[in-house]
């Protein structure tokens, strides 16, 4: 009887893990691309190469905006209550060029930077892109900035 229960925990067990590594692996099967149109993206933070954490010095009326990616390459980028001037909001195209190691827009985010981004890291949370930068006072530089949901 002893070897009975023994089996049947067993048993528990062995299905208990591979159930847990089924439904990670269902997680870390979606592409890129339907990881980046899951939801809206807001800024977070960004730091730069030999600087260090670099947020303060991005103007207020980018921190606040909403980027949306579309699936089928389109996009938005929505103000918040800070508005730019020139506005920033407005629709972009993307793409993902490279092996999905280029994050491509039609227009920049920040002023100073280009429409090309590294991708550094995309999870269903965060966006995390590079590029060489220029942001006052600091001269050009490689920018990290994390995006959240």
């Amino acid at each position: 009887m002893k070897h009975l229960s023994r089996i049947a925990a067993l048993a528990i067990v062995t299905s208990a893990g591979f159930i847990a590594c089924s439904k990670s692996d269902s997680n870390s099967s979606k592409t890129k691309a339907e990881l980046i149109t899951e939801g809206s993206w807001k800024f977070d933070h960004a730091t730069a190469s030999g600087i260090g954490d670099v947020s303060g010095a991005i103007p207020n009326c980018y921190k606040d905006n909403v980027v949306v990616f579309v699936s089928g390459g389109t996009g938005n980028i929505s103000e918040g209550t800070d508005v730019c001037s020139p506005s920033t909001a407005g629709n972009f195209t993307w793409s993902f060029k490279d092996n999905d190691a280029t994050l491509s827009l039609s227009t920049p985010l920040f002023t100073g930077g280009s429409g090309d981004f590294t991708l550094v890291s995309l999870t269903e949370t965060n966006l995390v892109i590079s590029q060489m930068m220029t942001i006052a006072p600091y001269p050009s530089t490689n920018v990290e900035v994390t995006f959240k949901h």
